[in-house]
């Protein structure tokens, strides 16, 4: 095979280290979104004191937009931010908990602390958590997201 041209060569290295660059699509390596599989999962990439960035989607054309986004801004942000992919006619449970109508939508988990008050709870083993939730409602891009983390301060090297 014949080498690369000088053209060639340029190209891909324009694509490989600007950030910004939109026209190709970018090698982001193996994708970094974590599927939804259970709310115990869920909880336990809670507990690792990362931010945790939720899409809630339906299959549509507009998912396959947000499904190139997250994959773009995992690969940014990875492993200060976890982003996770909630496929809701497969959960549709913790889907409606979130008492949305409108699909896809994202939401931000943040800062897991027990509850001050456990209430009354059947089992002695069961904690109560509360975590912070902020509704995305930024530019949907990797730019939107760190804007977005720097705005409400969740931006984070190590866990809390």
């Amino acid at each position: 095979m014949a080498d690369p041209s000088f053209f060639d060569r340029m190209i891909t290295h324009f694509r490989a280290t600007c950030k910004y660059y939109t026209g190709y699509p970018k090698d982001l390596g193996p994708s970094r979104v974590i599927h939804f599989t259970s709310e115990r999962e869920f909880v336990q990439l809670l507990h690792e004191g990362y931010p945790v960035v939720a899409a809630f989607t339906i299959r549509g054309n507009y998912t396959k937009h947000l499904d190139k986004i997250l994959e773009e801004a995992s690969a940014e942000f990875y492993p200060h931010v976890k982003f996770m992919r909630v496929e809701c006619p497969k959960y549709p449970g913790f889907c409606i908990t979130r008492q949305r109508k409108e699909y896809p939508f994202i939401e931000i988990f943040h800062s897991p602390e027990q509850a001050s008050n456990q209430g009354r709870v059947a089992d002695p083993n069961i904690t109560k958590y509360a975590v912070k939730v902020l509704p995305f409602n930024y530019d949907l891009s990797a730019y939107g997201f760190r804007e977005f983390f720097k705005r409400y301060g969740i931006w984070a090297t190590e866990p809390k």
